[in-house]
């Protein structure tokens, strides 16, 4: 604190001692006494150092004003300390348009974001009704082109999935539902909605039951899971397959898939990744690993992917109580 008020006083205090240094120099020079200039400046100096001494106190307690505002930004512009003159008056009255121009873009990008999250969120829930008509004039169908059909209409119920969970997951109003789940009867929802996958792609699947009950969102920990399936089925070759266990605690999804590169591994749960699978194989969104690893950091999960590439990948999501903080 010192150093910064020399820091700001220093032109005062030069030039009291420039004039004190002056006085002496031409009393010396003139020969006269110099005791009466020493105790002149002896007294001016204890002077100085007083009102020296008052002004850092003032200077001091405007700093910690200053820096206890800035923890809240809020209310600094409206709770500033009195100006000591014109100049700090008008910066004063700056800060305060400055903040009023911020309040009113904030508002406006607030509201342009809820009625965009509005729009889309009635475009999704609108959407799922000629997806569910769909689905029951499949249900009546047979043949190779009826469950093609299925898989790419499952691929538009996922990307509606997407859209949802992308905006809800920051919202303030996420239905958020922690209790105890049987784990199983997430699986088998899942791979249910993923079976025509399985079939088309000819990929064998490796599961047998948990009997884990888990700590967590029933609705949201299925995504997840479906999601990750549909990685999983996406990326492997037909005649590969997909096995789901338990490591403890911890819900492991293997494939014997393409496998991610080294180098795309650190990144695949970056918004907007998409990797050399992506660019190299179908169409990929970058998002949804990226919505995986955001909702598990929501639950408090924790979630690891291996992977070597040729060799298939592992997803594992830990899914111990011990992670989560019970209210």
């Amino acid at each position: 604190m010192l150093g910064r008020y020399l820091k700001t006083h220093w032109l005062g205090a030069a030039t009291l001692l420039a004039f004190s240094a002056v006085f002496a120099l031409v009393f010396w020079l003139c020969g006269l006494p110099t005791d009466a200039v020493g105790y002149a400046l002896l007294i001016c100096a204890m002077i100085g150092l007083a009102l020296l001494a008052v002004d850092y106190v003032r200077f001091a307690r405007r700093c910690a004003h200053l820096e206890k505002l800035l923890e809240n930004a809020e209310e600094a512009a409206d709770a500033l300390p009195a100006p000591a003159g014109e100049i700090e008056a008008r910066y004063q009255a700056i800060l305060r348009e400055l903040r009023d121009i911020r309040l009113r873009g904030d508002l406006a990008r607030r509201e342009k974001y809820v009625a965009l999250t509005d729009y889309y969120t009635l475009w999704a829930h609108q959407v799922k009704t000629p997806i569910a008509a769909m689905r029951l004039i499949l249900s009546g169908m047979d043949g190779a082109d009826a469950d093609e059909l299925r898989v790419e209409l499952r691929r538009v119920e996922q990307y509606v999935e997407m859209v949802l969970c992308y905006i809800r997951l920051d919202s303030d109003s996420t239905d958020y539902l922690i209790r105890r789940c049987p784990l199983d009867g997430i699986l088998r929802s899942e791979l249910r909605a993923a079976s025509s996958q399985f079939i088309r792609g000819r990929i064998a699947l490796e599961y047998e039951e948990t009997g884990f009950t888990a700590l967590t969102d029933e609705k949201w920990l299925g995504f997840v899971i479906g999601q990750i399936l549909s990685n999983a089925l996406k990326y492997t070759p037909p005649g590969g397959r997909v096995r789901i266990d338990m490591d403890g605690a911890v819900l492991r999804i293997r494939d014997t898939g393409v496998g991610i590169p080294a180098e795309d591994l650190p990144r695949v749960t970056e918004s907007g990744f998409t990797g050399r699978n992506g660019r190299e194989g179908e169409n990929a969104s970058g998002l949804g690993l990226y919505l995986c690893r955001r909702v598990l950091e929501r639950l408090n999960h924790g979630f690891e992917i291996r992977s070597k590439r040729g060799e298939g990948t592992e997803v594992r999501i830990d899914l111990s109580t011990s992670r989560l903080d019970l209210e």
